[in-house]
């Protein structure tokens, strides 16, 4: 069963594999990258470090793409070294005209090389050349070569290198449409031949390089006089036949013209360190590759295959078995097959591979995998298991003393039980231990991690969603899946050693396997829901939504699409003359922020109804998710909650995504009453930490009197503002307790001033005098703040009290905006990080009392920093004292924590 990969090699002559033309695939890498980064919006492209990323996935998509459709044998990027060239030293003014790059856009090429690189692609930047005059260099020796040749490139000036060996793709449409320019297309667009177009572009001029045109003269022209005179030298030898004002326009400028001339005349002898020759592709670093795009958090799976479906070396990859370079010893178990195999297999450790078929917040199992580090592996659908089998196979899943190796533990746990197991011994679960590894990644696909771990190729599959696409044969995805077994086994020995390098073994073992067996059995209990009061509340915000939509369009004086930003910058700035907002590619922006400065600066209406008809078009929909969810027969809702997607520990939940739930406004509240109380039981009961993050920072910095101001019994704010302000408690007003309110919260999440100033409304000297003020009365606060970042900028990474990382290798960047958003994280990720580690250990502490005090009662929701409970009857009292003892002992701080309890028939009235 077992296999090897074996290498393919790349083309490295004249002829082609099968006996065609070599084929040589030309990029301007800077030209390419900079139309991606302008085809995408970079908001929609970033990590969660800062680092945009729009060019670098818009320039992989493109490649992929063209590699793809022009499948050549050989290929090279050039790119730009600098605006200062040969060009720009013999006219200075050359491209000067040209704006600022974007800040954004900085570092995405030396992104998009690190790729290229992982691509074993060959790069080139000549020093006092433009990327262009390399091109046409390779481009000339490779056609004497007898290559074919295609040029991917933004600029018409590489038109004249248009022949029938080599066409040029032209973006037409950001960087997904190419068009192809033969002979033919040039002369079908302009009326010339490839080698006249440098006559016909210097008569023109180009205002992107700064090279000036003739007055009245535009390509119409320029084309009549190349026709009419065969050539650019013809036309300079009988400029006093051009006739007209255009002619004596010609004439005033003829020396600009000749100089338009040479410097679009491209270079074709560039010194190179190597030829067309040495440019056949080779197989990728595939490892190398997959590191680079998880590094930057591109996690659309597609991509990345795509990408990989043009590696050379993909049809070894291929050919090679799913566990390529592990001997297995696999069976297809068959009916009383799994219960012998487990008696002699099932002590040691095993890792487990399943295929899930989901289907409405419950699902089945329909493959299962098992495999040991010594080579026996097996197979086996558990349709087929007999009564022995069945009943091995349960006992040996619940056995704490069997220890099994997992991917993504809580999924299995969950399908698991709709088949009656009971999940125990789990020793390791890959995907949690990658997530300790390097917590900031976003994708934790058992693909990815096999090839950065261990090198190893899995079969294309979703994996993450455990829909595995091996084809009709049984046996292949027999083998496939024990593959996926083995690589889960081997990965956990692989982590086994990483997390002890970074201190997370015991988070591992003691809080986050306990946290997600936990999760399982809440996702699987689910929560009840009112579906009428959902359909009701529904129908309320979509009736809201449609009064807002007659108002703006009342306000506007017509009818106009609300949810087109094109539409409503017409309305705004266009026909109501508001002042205009930054300005973007598609206008100017008409997000919430700007429409809330709009309806600050201005008396119109509009801006505030956009901004209520987005605000219920938002509860609607997240009213109408809710209804959606609710399980057909069972009536509750079973949110899936994330482990592994918040860098700072925290959970999540999607489908539904209870956190989109505003907790502060009348509409989110009643929404939560939807949220009842379900059958056999009497009520709902939260709990939650007070000013958790507070306390957390309180701790950590050890200001005397910011400790004080928690343990004077008094309220926090107002204790902390008389003493910014300097009067008596007494005297401290709403806003003063406002403003410290939304300062003490932002320091402990990396709020800047700016940011402050903006929250509060207030002038940016006003907040930074504030922030001064609050550092000169809690200097404690200050140094710590100073000294996390320090440390953490020395060490590359944060640590909660309890050692969980967030590694910030963009502390020490030379990007300012990424610098300061790393600074930002390494504020906020101890103090968020440990508030969430304490929020984990309340839940296992008073789950773990449940049980021991043999109460009936279960725990249904983690939201934010709030546990919901299910109370069976007559346990409300027993509950709510357990709940307060294990909440407020899961961690000794210094700052002591403060559980708030509240009880009702439905989430809101259980509010505290």
């Amino acid at each position: 069963m077992a296999a090897k990969a074996s290498k393919t090699s790349a083309t490295t002559g004249t002829e082609a594999a099968g006996g065609g033309r070599p084929r040589l695939l030309l990029m301007d890498g800077h030209s390419m990258a900079y139309r991606a980064f302008f085809a995408l919006p970079v908001e929609n492209f970033t990590t969660s470090t800062g680092q945009p990323t729009n060019a670098v996935y818009g320039f992989a998509s493109m490649l992929a793409n063209t590699l793809r459709d022009e499948a050549p044998t050989h290929f090279a990027v050039a790119f730009d070294v600098s605006r200062k060239t040969w060009r720009s030293e013999e006219f200075p003014e050359y491209k000067a005209n040209r704006s600022k790059t974007p800040d954004e856009f900085k570092g995405q090429v030396e992104l998009i090389g690190e790729m290229l690189d992982a691509m074993s692609a060959k790069r080139f930047a000549v020093e006092g050349f433009e990327a262009d005059d390399v091109i046409a260099t390779l481009a000339r020796q490779a056609t004497a070569e007898g290559f074919e040749v295609s040029i991917v490139t933004g600029d018409r000036d590489s038109f004249q290198l248009v022949t029938e060996d080599v066409t040029v793709l032209y973006p037409t449409k950001g960087v997904s449409e190419l068009t192809r320019y033969t002979p033919e297309k040039v002369f079908e667009k302009y009326g010339l031949t490839p080698e006249q177009y440098p006559d016909f572009a210097a008569l023109r001029g180009d205002p992107s390089d700064n090279l000036p045109g003739i007055p009245g003269v535009g390509e119409k022209t320029a084309a009549k006089w190349i026709n009419q005179f065969g050539s650019f030298a013809d036309l300079v030898e009988r400029v006093d036949e051009v006739k007209g004002k255009a002619g004596q326009n010609l004439r005033d400028h003829l020396e600009a013209v000749k100089l338009n001339r040479r410097l679009t005349e491209m270079v074709f002898d560039v010194e190179l360190p190597c030829g067309p020759l040495e440019l056949a592709r080779e197989p990728y670093d595939r490892k190398a590759l997959t590191v680079f795009l998880e590094g930057l958090e591109i996690r659309n799976a597609g991509l990345r295959d795509r990408l990989l479906a043009v590696d050379p070396g993909a049809v070894a990859a291929e050919e090679a078995a799913p566990e390529a370079g592990v001997e297995l010893d696999g069976a297809v178990l068959s009916p009383g097959g799994l219960a012998p195999w487990l008696a002699e297999h099932g002590a040691r450790p095993l890792g487990l591979a399943t295929v899930h078929a989901w289907a409405l917040g419950s699902g089945s199992v329909s493959e299962i995998a098992l495999a040991t580090a010594q080579g026996p592996a097996a197979w086996f659908d558990p349709s087929q298991l007999d009564e022995a089998d069945d009943k091995a196979f349960a006992a040996w899943v619940a056995d704490e003393s069997k220890p099994k190796v997992m991917h993504d533990a809580k999924a299995v746990m969950r399908v698991f039980a709709e088949h009656g197991w009971s999940v125990a011994g789990v020793r390791m679960d890959t995907a949690l231990a990658a997530y300790l590894v390097k917590p900031g990644r976003r994708s934790f696909a058992l693909d990815a991690l096999s090839v950065e771990y261990l090198g190893r190729e899995l079969p294309t599959a979703a994996a993450d969603s455990g829909q595995l696409a091996f084809g009709a044969d049984e046996q292949a995805e027999a083998d496939a899946l024990m593959g996926h077994a083995r690589t889960v086994l081997d990965l956990g020995e692989a982590f086994t050693g990483r997390l002890r390098e970074v201190g997370a073994a015991e988070l591992l073992t003691d809080m986050e396997l306990p946290t997600s067996a936990l999760l399982a059995r809440m996702e699987r209990a689910g929560i009840a829901a009112d579906r009428g009061w959902l359909e009701r509340m529904e129908q309320q915000f979509a009736g809201a939504v449609q009064q807002a939509v007659q108002e703006a369009h009342a306000a506007a004086g017509h009818e106009f699409n609300l949810g087109s930003p094109k539409q409503l910058q017409e309305v705004l700035f266009g026909e109501l003359a508001l002042p205009r907002t930054k300005k973007t590619k598609t206008g100017y922006t008409t997000d919430a922020d700007a429409l809330a400065w709009l309806a600050a600066q201005t008396e119109n209406e509009l801006p505030v109804i956009m901004l209520r008809h987005r605000e219920q078009s938002k509860l609607r929909s997240t009213v109408e998710g809710l209804i959606k969810t609710i399980s057909p027969g069972g009536g509750r809702i079973h949110t899936t909650f994330n482990q592994t997607v918040a860098a700072t520990g925290r959970l999540s939940s999607t489908d539904p995504n209870l956190q989109n739930i505003p907790v502060r406004t009348d509409e989110g509240r009643a929404i939560r009453r939807g949220f009842v109380v379900g059958e056999g039981y009497e009520s709902l009961l939260t709990a939650d930490y007070s000013q958790i993050e507070l306390r957390v920072m309180a701790h950590l910095s050890e200001d005397e009197g910011l400790l004080e101001a928690f343990t004077s019994g008094e309220d926090l704010h107002t204790t902390v503002a008389s003493q910014v302000f300097g009067v008596a408690k007494s005297d401290v007003d709403p806003e003063m307790r406002r403003k410290i309110k939304a300062m003490s919260y932002g320091l402990a999440y990396g709020l800047s001033a700016f940011g402050l100033s903006q929250q509060l409304g207030i002038a940016p000297d006003e907040a930074r005098r504030l922030m001064d003020t609050f550092f000169e009365r809690f200097g404690g606060v200050r140094d710590y703040l100073q000294r996390v970042v320090e440390e953490a900028r020395a060490t590359g990474y944060t640590q909660t009290i309890l050692g969980r990382r967030r590694y910030l290798p963009d502390l020490n960047s030379d990007n300012r905006q990424r610098r300061e958003m790393a600074e930002r994280m390494a504020l906020n990720a101890p103090i968020q990080g440990t508030a969430a580690d304490i929020v984990k250990i309340a839940m296992l502490r008073v789950d773990a009392a449940l049980a021991a005090e043999g109460l009936a009662s279960r725990m249904l929701l983690q939201v934010h920093d709030e546990i919901v409970l299910e109370i069976a009857p007559g346990e409300r009292k027993s509950v709510e004292e357990l709940v307060r003892r294990e909440m407020s002992q899961a961690v000794e701080l210094r700052a002591p924590l403060d559980v708030s309890v509240g009880v009702g028939a439905d989430w809101e009235s259980a509010a505290h």
